[in-house]
């Protein structure tokens, strides 16, 4: 599991098994390359439905918008300061 907290509060657990997708990769190298339309994908990809929604939930204005810089500010922080927990 690739678990973490970012610096706005939202917390994560990732499944390992999502990390190893070669479809995320194809986003996130489409992101890097300035396909913003990648981002919702890469987050759906990497969260899941749910988790997608707890962190758009997380991030939601005032006026009920999900900000897109900050959503990819939150990929980017998840992809760089997740930690590996151990199975027990």
């Amino acid at each position: 599991m690739l678990t973490g907290k970012t610096k706005s509060g939202f917390v994560y657990c990732i499944p390992e098994s999502r990390l190893d997708n070669m479809e995320l990769l194809d986003a996130l190298v489409g992101i890097d390359k300035g396909d913003g339309t990648q981002l919702p994908r890469a987050v759906d990809l990497l969260l899941g439905s749910e988790m997608k929604q707890k962190l758009y939930d997380h991030l939601r204005t005032e006026q009920g918008n999900v900000p897109v810089k900050e959503t990819a500010a939150e990929l980017l922080e998840i992809m760089q300061g997740g930690q590996r927990a151990k199975n027990s």
